[in-house]
């Protein structure tokens, strides 16, 4: 059964991807699209300001990664921001781990995959989101930070759009944090190249942060989010009954949501 669900909606794709389609099956696509936003928003519209953590699905429990990204959305979970990951295993869980481990709130985003992406244990909420973009959109719409650990290409798709999107000015002032100078030295070698070439502008280089600190990390969360914005403890909005909506959190603080520029 799970092969043949993959393999009608792998053919599905392909058959979207082709070329032009029908008017109706052109309307029908856009109408799963405008219902995996509905989905999102409903499901994420009361997590609170959150701080976004990517990394790679593949390190471990005992990775120093691992273990550095566990303690760093601690640190930022005590600060009042919920902790966004896409809710999978390696960084996504010591992530959501570490916001479990202090009190704080835990959301994950999953994506829909092939080989199904199994939601990590430490999730107080999740959503599970079928299209790349839509996650995109809802990762970046609730949160007032990335920060980008070790990882791969989702990792660097991730970190790429968002920095694509603060250099168009399409979105300003959104902190990104890169965690892990040794690991990422020869993506900011080859980012120093394109600045030197002159695809980038020398400013460029200031859209992003560099850091093997934790310390560092929080603090410039601090500077560049909550002092930024001033943003204080508050009690978060309750669901309306009539829509429908449910609480899950109960008697946690967030910082207040204020509109981002």
């Amino acid at each position: 059964m799970e092969s043949e669900k993959i393999g009608t909606t792998k053919e599905a794709e392909i058959k979207f991807l082709s070329g032009p389609q029908s008017r109706w099956r052109e309307l029908l696509f856009v109408l799963k699209v405008a219902m995996q936003f509905v989905k999102g928003f409903r499901t994420l519209h009361f997590v609170g300001p959150c701080i976004t953590i990517f990394g790679s699905a593949r390190f471990k429990e005992d990775s120093v990664y691992y273990k550095q990204a566990r303690e760093l959305a601690g640190g930022i979970a005590k600060l009042g921001f919920t902790i966004l990951t896409g809710g999978g295993p390696g960084i996504m869980e010591a992530a959501n781990r570490g916001a479990r481990d202090v009190g704080g709130r835990s959301v994950g985003a999953n994506i829909e995959l092939p080989q199904e992406q199994d939601p990590n244990p430490y999730l107080d909420h999740m959503v599970n989101i079928h299209y790349f973009f839509v996650r995109k959109v809802m990762l970046v719409k609730y949160s007032y930070a990335f920060i980008v650990f070790p990882g791969g290409y989702g990792t660097m798709d991730e970190f790429f759009e968002a920095i694509t999107l603060v250099q168009t000015k399409k979105m300003k002032v959104f902190p990104i944090i890169i965690f892990g100078k040794e690991f990422y030295k020869d993506l900011i070698v080859h980012l120093n190249d394109l600045k030197n070439a002159g695809t980038i502008s020398p400013e460029d280089m200031d859209l992003f942060f560099v850091t093997d600190s934790i310390d560092e990390a929080v603090n410039y969360i601090k500077e560049n989010c909550i002092e930024r914005y001033g943003l204080k403890p508050e009690t978060a909005p309750l669901p309306i009954k009539l829509l429908l909506e449910k609480p899950f959190f109960r008697n946690k603080k967030t910082v207040v949501p204020v509109q981002k520029e």
